[in-house]
Parts: C-alpha cells; structure tokens; sequence
C-alpha cells in the first residue's frame, strides 16, 4: 500500500532544515510517498535522504509520516533492514552455512533442539583452548537445575583471549583531553603476566578473591585477567559505589586483597576512590595513580602500583576445573540486598558466543560500551572482544558528553553499546550532532527499557544502523532475549530469544500468554547454579510454573510482551510492576508515555499506600530538560492527559516530585525502591523542587 500525502517545502522547513536542503530533498520525499510502502518509504529516505547533520526534528516529522496509518498495537514497524550481501558476511549465516540451515527461524529451533551440540559447535567455531579435552559436553546427572558443563575438561578461560595476533590491538583508550592510545594483544598479555607474578610475590593463592574497585582501565582489564590467570577469583565492586556498600560486597566475598585508583578524573573533577576504599575497611589495597604519580597518603599495608607490579612477563597459567570460580558479581540491588553471583571458567562462554552470534563481533572489529567491571557488561566487554579477537575501546571521560562522540569517532568504533538513559542524554542536548560514526555497523542496548524515539534517534547517529537490543543479567552471563543482523530492526523491541536459550512467558494465573512474566527454559551455559548469599533453588526455582512435569522453568523478574509480529517488547521488572484501581501496570509503561511529554527528561513512576490505608497511588518523580521552565500545575495537567490519551483514564496521579536526578544503580537502573522509601519517609510538599 502506497501513501498519498504530499509534503510542502514549509513543513521541512520548520523542522530546521535549511531551505536550499529542502528544496532539494522534497521532489524525493514526496516521490517516495507516492509510490512506495510505509516501510520501503522509509528505507528510501534513510538511504537518500536522512543524514546524520540534518536536524532530528525532520526525522521524526518524517517518520510520524510514513507510518502515520500503522497499527503500533502489532508492534514498531521495521526501520533497518538486513540486506542479502550483508546477510551473508554475519557469523549467524556462516553458522547456518555449516549446518546447512536455511532461516534464522530454523536455527533456532535447531539449537533448542540440539543444545549440548549447539554448545560445543561454538565452543569449537571460538577454538577455546582446552588443557585437558571434556568427556561430556553436558551431565544432567544432577538435574537440570545444576548441569555440568565440559566434564572432565581442564582449562582457564584467560588462554582464550589471547589467540590473535600480537602485534593487534588490544585496546583503545583515551583520556579525558589525551591522544588516543593503543595495547597490543602481546602488550596486554605482558601486563597481564605481571600481574599475575605480583599476586604470587604478595602471597595470595589460587583460590583466593580479589576485589577490583577503579574505573574500566586498560590496567583494569590486565588487573581482570591477571587475577584469572594465576587462579583466583575476581570479586567485582563499581567504582560508583558508596563505602558502606563496598564493605558490604567485602564481607560477601571474603577478599584478601583489592586494586583500586587514588581518584577518578570525571569532566575535570577529582573524585576520591582510595578514601573510600579505605572507609570500607578493606584489607591489602594496591593502589593505581590516576595520573603519572599518587597524590594520596598510602596505610602501611598497602602497595603502589609501580612497587606491586613484577618485571616478569611469563606467566604459566593456573588450571583448572571448569565449574572453577573466576569471578563474583553482584546483582544491583533495586530491590533489597545484593544477590552474590560467582562465574565459572564456562561463564565467559556465554558472553563470547553472544557476543559473536547476535553482536557479530569479527577479529579486529573495535567494541565500545561504557561500563565498569562491577556490571556484568565490563567484564562481558573484554570475553566478548578477546575471545572474538576484535579491540576493546574505553573512554576514560564521562559518556554523556561530545568527548566521548568524537572519541567514538576518532577510535573507528565498528559496535556501540548503551544505556537507554545515556541516549536520552545525547538526544536532549544535542551533543553528538554533526560526528561521522559512519564505521558503526551496530548499536547494542541494554540495562533499562527502551523507548522507541530515542532508538530512533541512536540509530540516526550513524546513518540508521541496527540495533541489538539485549536483555539478560548476571546470573545468565549475557542475554535471554536480543536480536540479530540478519533480522529486521524495528526501534526498541528484540527479535529472538538468544540461540541455545527459550522462554515462557506466563500471566498472573499461571498460563502461557504473551504478556507477562519471563521463564527461562533450561539448561544453557552462563546460567547460574549457585549464590554465595542466598538459596539459588529459593531465587530461582522455588514455586515456578511448570509447562511440563519434567521440565522445571527458571524464574528471571522481568515483564516482557510477544507482540503479534514475534517480536517482543520489555515492560520493566516484575518488582516494578503496580496496581491502580485494580488493574497491573508497569512502571516502565507509564514512564514510556510520560517521557514523550514536552519538556521532561526523564520519569520514574511509583506506587505507595496511603498512610490511612487504600489503594495504592501514583506519584511520579520528574527530571526537567536543561534549560526548561515549567509550571507544576500545567506539567501535572499535561502528565494526566498523556496517561488518559494514552494508557488509561483510570491511572491518576497523586503527586508530582520534580527532582534534579534519579537515583541508580552501578548499572544504570534507576532505583525505584529509593524512591518509595523517600516517600514514604518525607511527605513532599507541593512546591518540593
């Protein structure tokens, strides 16, 4: 079906484009409404029409166009499409090719089918290096809920990440203001070695957990592999974190040890890390300048750096088991204490054939994604690109500003990674207008919730390249649901369950639906069989629905939709879900709808119960766009309507909190239970600002 709208040179115009450009695109605009279909419209115009230096105004304008008349409740219409030769360079097709599979579909299918053997071909298509080859890929002998993985196999997964070239780059990074800088694989390998001498010259044993608190580094990621290759286990801490909170993660993990900065430089700023490290308690610290010397006063057990690290650059890794730790992480603690999570030496498999399948990843392609080791994304960073022999590139400057764009630029940066609430920051001030990120060929998402027009607006950076949404968590070791290069994009929905993984989505009553809470199917690598804080049965599979007597599901937490093209659309945590006047919602539905109103940054929306007792009741906090003058009374008008228009006339809100920011997590999730307990603990008055 063709459109037969007809656009004027003035309607362009008002969306900033200069008029000489718009006299010049609108015979092809208009052309393409006439004779195409909504979707072979727009991928006219992002081909010929669309450029990274117009204004994004004329893209919305042009999009709310084209699928003026489509049916959004079947979902967003695709707005990338994968073309056959570039189909055919993926690693999915590659996969396809060797088992002679003919669509994506069917390889899905085929690896739910044939999961051990799904395993062990990329285990292979990796060339993971063994020490000691597995009897059995996979044992079941002990239920499904804790499947053996590799049994019999001796290894330690750091060998894996050294199997390209060495005189490759490792990694890129650049300081705030510096040149950018470059590691070989044989540089990182050295450092890697020396750290790992200097673990043994200090006394600390295979077996032993050390925690890393400082910034995603390249020391960081030699610091990272250092501790894995001399067999112990890396106890992951963010940098952002309070002191209480690193010497809660301390007690957890039991650490003798801990590598950490002076300070973090962030826009300028000296923020004190070492100080804090110390309030913790924490027990040997070796302590990294952020510059070329420490500018902090070091306690007697302590080491430098420079005095820690050994002149040796041979090192014979540790080997080990292959349900070995090698790392403990920390769920985000949104809801209450943090879940302790140990990787295993397989772990790291699951992000390199993520990695690998939905993010193609090829050797020497260059992965950008501002994170920190104390998320699971750093450390899903450096398994994804090393094993995948392609460069890690790290920005050591905050991600929100035009720096951190033009380093994107500078670095050649082939896969981009974010959070939804890092692209609202870009696309409310405009920062990264007029960059060449020509050389990306996808995005990556994950973290939060996506809203469709700040997807838009990411893919529009770099010419409308697609985005792979991800969602997954620590405990999986990378991503249940995601999407492909080799299938549609359509802005902030995901394609597929990840290969070699299936879910159940299951309503309130129990039933199979396809709105509702998220089960995943076992048994597949990178799921977890332990916690060192809590009863892993109890998290995970205690009181679960079963499709099957004989097959037990695996409890995750999120809300997530299949919509009526198969695709799927993530709706927030169960733990933020809420009812008003008897009906369950999503906070993230109700923020979808509130963050399209003029003026808002960014939502948050919460339910509590009134101190007299009734139903719950809406409050929402608010961030305002810089530079944004509003009046509470009309804002809170316009929020009503917006969930009247959009959501439901039932949904009313209480109170209106605008705020400066929104508490998160180490990860980024905004942390919804802060919020309802400051609530609950101070009553806002009507003008609270």
């Amino acid at each position: 079906m063709t459109m037969a709208k007809q656009l004027s040179l003035e309607q362009l115009v008002t969306c900033g484009v200069e008029r000489a450009n718009a006299m010049a695109m609108l015979p092809l605009i208009n052309q393409c409404l006439a004779s195409l279909s909504p979707v072979d419209c727009w991928q006219c115009l992002t081909k010929k029409v669309l450029k990274p230096q117009y204004p994004f105004a004329l893209d919305e304008f042009l999009y709310q166009t084209v699928f003026a008349d489509w049916d959004f409740s079947q979902g967003e219409p695709p707005v990338w499409l994968p073309a056959a030769e570039q189909i055919k360079t993926t690693n999915i097709s590659a996969l396809m090719k060797e088992l002679e599979i003919s669509s994506y579909l069917e390889l899905h299918c085929w690896s739910l089918q044939n999961r051990a053997e799904f395993w062990e071909i990329m285990i292979q298509r990796l060339n993971i290096y063994l020490h000691q080859k597995y009897r059995h890929i996979l044992d079941l002998d002990q239920g499904i809920e804790s499947p053996q993985w590799l049994v019999g196999a001796k290894l330690n997964i750091v060998a894996s990440c050294f199997q390209a070239p060495k005189n490759d780059s490792a990694i890129i990074w650049q300081r705030e203001g510096g040149p950018l800088c470059h590691l070989t694989y044989g540089e990182l390998e050295d450092l890697t070695n020396r750290v790992a001498n200097g673990l043994r010259d200090v006394g600390l044993t295979p077996g032993d957990s050390i925690e890393i608190a400082m910034p995603m580094t390249a020391e960081s990621v030699a610091i990272y592999l250092g501790i894995i290759k001399a067999g112990c286990v890396v106890v992951s801490i963010a940098d952002s974190l309070a002191a209480e909170e690193i010497a809660i993660r301390l007690q957890l993990s039991r650490a003798k040890a801990i590598f950490t900065q002076d300070y973090i430089l962030r826009a300028g700023k000296n923020l004190p890390l070492y100080s804090k490290v110390v309030d913790a308690a924490a027990p040997q610290a070796i302590v990294l300048p952020n510059d070329c010397y420490l500018t902090v006063k070091l306690r007697n057990q302590d080491l430098p750096w420079a005095e820690f690290l050994s002149p040796l650059e041979q090192f014979e890794a540790v080997v080990t088991g292959p349900e070995a730790h090698t790392n403990i992480l920390f769920s985000s603690g949104t809801t209450g204490e943090p879940k302790a999570i140990p990787w295993t030496q397989t772990t790291p498999l699951k992000c390199a054939i993520d990695g690998h399948l939905h993010h193609d990843i090829h050797p020497r392609e260059i992965i950008a994604w501002p994170t920190n080791l104390g998320w699971m994304m750093g450390p899903w960073l450096i398994y994804a690109s090393l094993i995948n022999r392609a460069t890690i590139a790290l920005y050591y400057g905050a991600p929100t500003g035009r720096a951190f764009g033009q380093f994107v630029q500078d670095a050649q940066v082939t896969m981009l990674g974010v959070v939804p609430s890092l692209v609202n920051t870009w696309k409310t001030t405009s920062c990264m207008q007029g960059l060449d990120w020509s050389g990306i060929k996808a995005f990556s998402s994950t973290g939060e919730c996506s809203a469709p027009q700040e997807m838009l607006f990411l893919m529009s950076l770099a010419g409308y390249k697609p985005i792979i949404e991800y969602c997954g968590g620590t405990e999986i070791g990378g991503g249940y649901l995601t999407g492909t290069l080799v299938q549609p994009c359509a802005p902030a929905t995901f394609t597929t369950p990840a290969l070699g993984l299936d879910l159940v989505i299951v309503d309130e009553n129990g039933h199979a639906a396809n709105k509702g809470e998220a089960f995943i199917i076992p048994p597949a690598i990178g799921l977890s069989t332990e916690l060192l804080n809590k009863d892993h049965h109890e998290v995970y599979f205690a009181n679960t629905p079963s499709m099957l007597p004989s097959l037990p599901l695996r409890r995750h937490g999120d809300q997530i939709e299949h919509l009526p093209n198969s695709y799927y659309r993530a709706h927030g945590r169960t733990d933020d879900t809420m009812n008003l006047n008897g009906i369950k919602v999503s906070s993230v539905e109700i923020e979808q709808v509130l963050n399209t109103v003029a003026g808002v940054q960014e939502t948050a929306a919460i339910a509590v119960s009134p101190s007299q007792g009734g139903p719950k009741q809406l409050v929402i906090y608010l961030v305002v766009k810089p530079n944004v003058q509003v009046d509470k009374a009309l804002l809170m008008n316009s929020l009503q309507m917006a969930i009247k228009q959009h959501l439901n006339p039932l949904f009313k809100i209480s109170d209106l909190a605008i705020v400066e920011g929104l508490p998160r997590t180490a990860s980024n999730k905004v942390m919804r239970r802060v919020l309802r307990d400051q609530y609950l603990k101070r009553k806002l008055q009507p003008d609270d600002r």
